[in-house]
């Protein structure tokens, strides 16, 4: 997977149990490589001027990169879009908590005045109503498990998530958030079990020389 990057380059990414074969390939393809790294980001410069910068998933960094990155972790999940909210609790690989919940939200309304004012007002009640209920979801699923989580991991809408997330009930998962959000669509149980590969992705921002 390959995708133009902020500030120049492109971002590619790979599994963790392929990312050894990529630091391979890159030092054969641009010569000598000289590392520096911090906490998050692991920087690769070669000897023909190509720079790559890889993004630690799951930061801080803990030993070694390919080490790190093929560590079992405990994570928690919280997928959430208007449609729906799942979460989950992967142990490595293994989901062993989860929970699914729907809510009908009515799409944005076209029509003028009156009627879409009233429309408005429903649409924001059914809102709020789905946020609550995705909320108690993540309360039931994750809080218990707070305490056993290495990180949690959130996907869907940015908007829907942050929402979630800023329950009071739910303040002991924040501060274990982290990674990219995740894509997707309305969740569902294929999606949440299909997360565990997306969230262990790592990311490589390149550039060539």
């Amino acid at each position: 997977m390959s995708r133009p990057a902020a500030g120049g380059g492109r971002w590619v990414t790979t599994s963790p149990e392929r990312l050894q074969r990529w630091l391979d390939g890159f030092a054969a393809r641009h010569g000598a490589v000289v590392r520096e790294f911090d906490e998050r980001t692991v920087r690769l410069g070669a000897e023909d001027g190509a720079l790559a910068e890889v993004e630690v998933p799951f930061p801080p960094l803990t030993g070694a990169l390919v080490e790190h990155v093929l560590r079992d972790r405990r994570v928690g999940v919280l997928l959430a879009r208007l449609g729906g909210c799942a979460c989950g609790v992967f142990d490595g690989p293994r989901l062993v908590a989860s929970k699914v919940t729907t809510r009908q939200v009515h799409r944005r309304s076209a029509a003028g005045g009156q009627s879409q004012q009233r429309f408005a007002r429903r649409r924001e009640g059914q809102v709020r109503v789905a946020l609550d209920a995705f909320a108690d979801t993540a309360v039931r699923v994750l809080l218990p498990e707070a305490a056993t989580l290495d990180a949690v991991v959130t996907g869907g809408e940015r908007t829907a998530v942050e929402t979630v997330l800023g329950d009071s009930r739910l303040a002991p998962l924040r501060p274990l958030v982290t990674g990219r959000l995740l894509d997707g669509p309305d969740p569902r149980l294929a999606v949440l079990q299909a997360s565990y590969e997306q969230m262990r992705a790592v990311w490589i921002r390149v550039v060539d020389p």
